[in-house]
């Protein structure tokens, strides 16, 4: 049961620190280096023996910081020089000392010089996946880019669609209103025509009717005032004409 839970622990830090950064270790590396160069330049057995529990220190204190990083071979060489220098202590003279020292300096400067291999690396891991990063949001600005002209132009087509039509609405309440008009004017011309008629008949030629549609605008009128207009017009024309005919009468 521990190690089932152990493994979304480890799996989650691993996610977290992945690749992760290599400076850490690589500090550690260098004072490790640092102390065990020391120590082989001391020129006494106690000096010598200080500087290497130093460097033994420092190397100790890169193991982790190193398996983060995820660079083996550093790790791998920083463990050969630290197996050399815990062998420092148990040694009775400079000269033994130095053995060892000298096999785990060379060690601890190729190690350092592998975690500044694997920072590089990783530093250009990160450039490469900001850069693709960088590339994915530049692209998904365009695409908004061409989304919000797109729209635009829609907006754009949708307001000239409904000035036309609004236009066009116009027009055909204009030639609507030109034919109703026209309509009407028939109807009272031929009523007119009718009136007159029957009115020579008995013989009242001088009371024949003229037109009483005056020459008036109603264009700007809506359709039920032009209908209000004509109707009281026919109207006053059928009254004239009854009125003349009770003339005819007498």
């Amino acid at each position: 049961m521990k190690t089932f839970l152990l493994l979304p622990i480890l799996f989650l830090s691993y996610l977290i620190h992945g690749q992760g950064n290599c400076e850490d270790a690589s500090a550690y590396l260098v004072n490790a280096y640092s102390h065990v160069k020391d120590a082989y330049d001391s020129n006494n057995i106690s000096h010598l023996k200080y500087y290497a529990n130093r460097s033994v220190e420092s190397i100790k204190l890169s193991k982790q910081t190193l398996e983060d990083c995820n660079c083996k071979k550093a790790l791998d060489l920083a463990n050969k020089s630290l197996d050399l220098l815990v062998q420092v202590e148990a040694v009775t003279t400079n000269d033994d000392g130095r053995f060892y020292v000298k096999r785990a300096r060379d060690l601890s400067k190729e190690s350092v010089i592998e975690i500044d291999k694997c920072s590089y690396s990783n530093a250009d891991d990160e450039v490469a996946e900001t850069s693709t990063e960088d590339n994915a949001l530049a692209n998904l600005q365009k695409e908004q880019e061409q989304l919000k002209q797109q729209q635009e132009a829609l907006q754009l087509k949708a307001a000239e669609i409904k000035q036309k039509l609004a236009q066009q609405k116009d027009e055909a309440l204009t030639l609507k209103k030109k034919q109703l008009i026209s309509e009407y004017k028939l109807v009272m011309n031929s009523n007119i025509k009718s009136y007159n008629e029957t009115l020579k008949l008995c013989n009242a030629n001088d009371k024949l009717i003229t037109t009483s549609d005056p020459d008036k605008d109603l264009s700007s009128e809506s359709i039920e005032a032009i209908k209000t207009y004509y109707i009281s017009n026919l109207k006053n024309l059928a009254s004239n004409y009854v009125a003349k005919l009770d003339l005819c009468e007498n």
